[in-house]
């Protein structure tokens, strides 16, 4: 079965390039488009893609609101992939709070596009640039600090929060730990459970506002 896309962008032209690229791809489908974040809920409900790639500044709802609208009323939720035209755009950070899944540029080239697609279609690595790092670092709070603390993470599971903080999947954290891939994942839905977090984006962005890794 193909992976499945729904295109978000009050851009017609962007829609058009993203559709372009990936439409070109033999494991991949656009199955919708929509032109602003209001359309979002009732396309994914219809369609039910895999992946949203979805703009973040939009006229009547951004890409913030519609994320978090997506999660709160669908059941089994498409992963969603926030797209801009600046890296450091603190409304990418909102949306990746708020629960989407990674991060693209506009002015990616075609390859990295279609690997962004296919990665948070996959869920077992990040899109989380170094821009949006510094970012979730200087929202840094004591609550945050306090609910890591709370989390007392092992000392494995803490090895591992720092992997995926640097973008690494499964595999890659199987063979820097020399483990198996199976065992990360256990560890990997540990920290999820601990840290209370949705998933991998919302635990790295733990791991950045607490301070357990830094963005340098």
């Amino acid at each position: 079965m193909p992976l499945t896309v729904l295109l978000v962008d009050d851009e017609p032209l962007v829609r058009a390039g993203l559709r372009a690229v990936l439409s070109a791809q033999p494991d991949i489908e656009v199955v919708g488009e929509a032109a602003d974040g209001a359309a979002v809920i009732p396309l994914v409900r219809q369609l039910r893609p895999d992946v949203v790639a979805m703009d973040v500044r939009m006229p009547l709802l951004d890409g913030i609101e519609a994320t978090r609208a997506v999660l709160r009323s669908v059941s089994e939720p498409p992963k969603i992939l926030v797209i801009t035209t600046f890296e450091n755009d603190e409304y990418v950070y909102g949306a990746l709070r708020a629960g989407a899944d990674g991060f693209l540029l506009k002015r990616s080239r075609p390859a990295e596009i279609v690997n962004a697609v296919r990665l948070v279609a996959e869920g077992d690595s990040l899109l989380f640039p170094a821009a949006v790092r510094r970012l979730a670092a200087e929202y840094g709070n004591t609550s945050a600090r306090e609910a890591m603390d709370r989390a007392a993470l092992t000392e494995r599971e803490a090895d591992v929060l720092r992997l995926m903080t640097r973008g690494l999947s499964n595999a890659e954290i199987a063979v820097r730990l020399v483990v198996g891939t199976e065992t990360v994942k256990s560890h990997v839905s540990a920290v999820l459970a601990k840290l209370g977090a949705r998933d991998r984006t919302q635990a790295v962005i733990a791991a950045y506002e607490s301070g357990f890794v830094s963005p340098g």
